[in-house]
């Protein structure tokens, strides 16, 4: 029975209606908890294995070609299936909903954080959380590097990447593009080195016949036609123009709002890695360029995103709105609406590239049905980002343990917080979120019955 229900539901006979892939992109929406693995996990569970909308061959497929793009590859994705199933229009639902309840939860959450973040209870879950984001990144700094560092040139690559960021403060476009460039010699070099492996192996599982089948022919809508292209990556371009442009003719070159879209058109474009990768470049354009916001708010941000839907790069909106309000953009009156309109434009200019990447470079990926293979120079771009997000790792802990400086002092509850988290991420395997709630409910006893000064 439940069989059958599963079957009508994707449609034998005519296929899965708008409106019911419309209800899954709303509710992944809303659900799309534990960072990229955790929501590709959901969706493989959900789209594979129990509605069968999409074959594990078919999932893979699309899942290789989002690995090896800039910018969030869950979403992405999303994207893809979404676009795969129902076109242009749903890749675009599929897309949007995967990111706009993450977007107004985090709006609601920051207006809040700024508001009221003075009150002993807000900074004490904040108190808890920050340690738990130290742990999280260098949980994932050895996760992506347990699997990306196969030979001692790769390691090399991530131990200078890390030294250029920490040491020399070298701005993280200019590492991704020369480890680029040495992955790219490397493979000409020593191929043996930088031999390309997929992220995700196959599954040889069998979970019955899907809508959308290992030898399912693409759609019309997905069939390459270079018309088609050109038509997607001028619509793209054009709306990405004029929002700019309006930006421009309002506020100027020079204005918050319009250096925030060209700031995170160039982020959208670097976020190889994910978004653990790029968050050295947010920070160092939104903290040290921009001063959008403090480097203690950029810790929050980060500690709010893990505690959202949606994708881990949506802190862009938290560094959006924290900037919109910071400036006053629309006077010191009407801070909730400049940060809304800095949160928005962040969103836009970070996720816009996304879609196109899909809409425009899918039906050449499903032409080939083919194996997607990581390059040599993005084997070399992912060394380099184990050695970013190490950076990272250190950095947040030193604002976490020491938030006066080395001369002040030691955050030593902080300390065992983070430890804490590290060992029940990497040694129980508890999720993210029951991480982050645990050491939310710490901090928030501790700041209660200590009153410690928080700095």
């Amino acid at each position: 029975m439940k069989d059958r229900i599963q079957r009508h539901e994707a449609g034998a006979e005519g296929g899965v209606s708008l409106g019911t892939a419309l209800r899954y992109w709303l509710k992944l929406g809303f659900v799309s908890f534990g960072g990229p693995a955790g929501q590709i996990g959901m969706m493989h569970q959900e789209l594979v294995e129990r509605r069968r909308w999409i074959s594990e061959h078919r999932f893979l497929h699309a899942l290789n070609y989002c690995m090896v793009l800039p910018g969030p590859e869950a979403q992405q994705l999303a994207t893809y299936i979404g676009w795969l199933m129902h076109g242009a229009l749903g890749g675009i639902i599929a897309g949007a909903l995967f990111v706009l309840p993450s977007l107004f939860i985090l709006i609601a959450l920051t207006w809040i954080y700024l508001a009221f973040g003075n009150i002993p209870a807000v900074a004490g879950v904040l108190y808890g959380i920050k340690p738990a984001v130290v742990a999280i990144v260098l949980f994932a700094a050895w996760r992506i590097g347990a699997r990306a560092l196969t030979n001692a040139w790769l390691w090399a690559m991530a131990a200078a990447a890390f030294g250029a960021i920490f040491a020399l403060h070298v701005p993280f476009p200019y590492i991704v593009l020369g480890a680029g460039l040495i992955g790219y010699l490397g493979g000409h070099i020593a191929p043996a080195k930088f031999r390309v492996g997929g992220h995700h192996g196959e599954s040889h599982k069998t979970y019955g016949p899907a809508l959308i089948g290992d030898h399912t022919p693409p759609p019309e809508h997905a069939r390459f036609k270079w018309m088609r292209v050109l038509v997607f990556a001028a619509v793209g371009l054009f709306i990405w123009a004029s929002i700019m442009g309006g930006l421009l003719v309002l506020y100027g070159w020079h204005g918050t709002l319009t250096q925030m879209g060209w700031f995170f058109t160039k982020a959208a474009l670097l976020t190889f890695g994910g978004a653990y990768a790029v968050l050295p470049y947010v920070y160092q354009g939104g903290v040290e360029q921009y001063q959008w916001l403090t480097a203690t708010q950029m810790i929050d941000g980060l500690a709010l995103g893990e505690t959202t839907p949606g994708p881990l790069i949506m802190i862009v909106a938290f560094v959006g709105f924290v900037g919109g309000w910071t400036k006053e953009l629309f006077g010191p009156d009407l801070s909730a609406a400049a940060g809304m309109a800095g949160a928005a434009v962040a969103t836009i200019f970070t996720f816009l590239p996304s879609f196109l990447f899909i809409l425009v470079g899918a039906p050449a990926v499903e032409a080939t049905r083919g194996e997607i293979r990581f390059t040599a120079p993005l084997t070399g771009i992912t060394a380099a980002v184990v050695g970013v997000i190490l950076n990272l790792a250190v950095f947040f802990a030193w604002h976490v343990l020491w938030p006066q400086g080395f001369a002040g002092r030691f955050e030593w509850f902080s300390a065992l917080i983070g430890i804490a988290a590290f060992v029940a991420l990497w040694r129980y395997k508890v999720g993210i979120i029951p991480v982050i709630g645990g050491c939310g409910g710490a901090g928030l006893v501790y700041v209660l019955l200590a009153q410690p000064p928080l700095g």
